[in-house]
């Protein structure tokens, strides 16, 4: 074999081998983990094709796209009613949720403030939900939190 083909010339460790992007874990610890799971991987499918710098409304609707192929049903903008001792005093959108029990809020910021968490955690308990995702599109990396609320219901119907 001759010594000095140009393969032999190549610093082959200079070159880190292409891996396919990390699948969220499933960590059986947490409720509705397989769940959240795949949403959170379909939200870093959205990233990873789009990028960030972009309206909430685009990661919206082409993370709905993502879900849809991936057979995950869910509905956007989805209007949840607010009560205050029982009696209703408004209303509020939920950005996506997923198979009536996971609502995800979503967001196109350079860096999730505390304001972004306390919005998802008021969610949970307004709507008395276990389980739910807050997820940043708008930074260099994707962001996401899963969060519960203990004294939550398994799911809305």
């Amino acid at each position: 074999m001759d010594s000095n083909s140009p393969e032999d010339q190549i610093d082959h460790s200079r070159y880190s081998p292409i891996r396919p992007a990390p699948r969220p874990a499933v960590n059986q610890n947490y409720e509705d983990s397989e769940l959240t799971s795949k949403i959170i991987g379909c939200a870093m499918q959205v990233h990873r094709k789009v990028g960030c710098g972009f309206q909430e409304v685009i990661y919206q609707r082409s993370l709905g796209v993502e879900l849809k192929k991936a057979g995950i049903r869910f509905e956007r903008e989805f209007e949840m009613p607010i009560y205050y001792d029982e009696e209703r005093v408004g209303s509020r959108r939920v950005d996506i949720l997923v198979e009536d029990r996971i609502p995800v809020e979503l967001k196109a910021v350079v860096e999730l403030d505390d304001v972004h968490l306390a919005q998802a955690k008021n969610y949970l308990e307004a709507y008395k939900l276990r389980v739910g995702l807050l997820i940043n599109f708008g930074a260099t990396s994707l962001q996401f939190r899963r969060l519960i609320n203990s004294k939550g219901k398994p799911g809305l119907r």
